[in-house]
């Protein structure tokens, strides 16, 4: 078999893996009562309270919770704003940069500012649930990676990102966390297309804090099951989840 039919059997391999976690995973939290997922969200916010990362971050980007089987955010989302922090959440949208025989996703992903407590409690939801920007405004809003029309948002930059997340689980023998998501690759493209934002800007010090919500049953055992992972890693921080949060250097992500 050549090197390039290996690779190509290796991804199919991958693939199917993940497919399998996710389908598996999202069966455990669908029967995971509301009262728990609460309990467990609770539990996260009143830990962020004197987490440092959090505590001294200015900008934040925090993701926008479906209403059941997900660390619920709501709380999150409102005490940042309270403190007078600027809250950016995601924002999905056809991409301009696709393209016949692009590798470019044809949906792509942007975080935009929340304008206010009043702002964000006005969002509707959408067919999963998920309080979501409206983009006939998004016009007049503050954008992480922007666009021709967005709204002074060339210097827009994050101190903290918290993600979500279908399973994680600590990579055999290392420290190092793996994060499985969704399948999309969101998060992927906006943190690739804002690595490459920072490099303009001349800021590639300016790096940005990655951390996972989850609840605990998304965190896999090490004698059971694992996160399924390719060859590309990206930088990220230890999950948050209701009773087990530390703070490690550098370490992976798959999504």
């Amino acid at each position: 078999m050549s090197g390039e039919a290996e690779a190509v059997d290796m991804n199919a391999a991958l693939f199917a893996a993940k497919q399998q976690l996710r389908s598996a995973m999202k069966q455990r939290l669908a029967a995971l009562p509301l009262d728990a997922v609460k309990e467990q969200s609770h539990i996260i916010h009143t830990n962020l309270l004197s987490f440092e990362p959090f505590v001294g971050a200015q900008r934040i980007s925090v993701f926008l919770s479906m209403p059941s089987a997900e660390v619920q955010t709501d709380a999150i989302v409102q005490h940042a704003l309270a403190l007078g922090k600027q809250v950016f959440v995601p924002y999905l949208h056809k991409s301009p940069l696709s393209s016949a025989g692009s590798t470019t996703p044809s949906r792509v992903m942007d975080m935009v500012r929340l304008d206010s407590l009043q702002d964000y409690q006005s969002l509707k939801r959408d067919k999963w649930g998920i309080p979501s920007i409206d983009p006939a405004t998004v016009h007049s809003r503050q954008r992480i990676l922007g666009g021709p029309d967005a709204y002074h948002s060339d210097q827009a930059t994050l101190d903290l990102i918290l993600m979500p997340g279908v399973a994680f689980d600590i990579a055999p023998g290392s420290t190092e966390i793996r994060r499985l998501g969704h399948g999309r690759g969101f998060y992927d493209f906006f943190l690739q297309r804002y690595a490459e934002k920072l490099e303009a800007l001349d800021r590639q010090k300016s790096s940005v804090l990655l951390y996972g919500l989850g609840l605990k049953e998304q965190f896999l055992s090490s004698t059971t099951d694992e996160v399924p992972v390719g060859p590309l890693i990206s930088r990220f921080r230890f999950p948050l989840n209701s009773n087990r949060y530390a703070l490690l250097p550098g370490i992976g992500s798959q999504s």
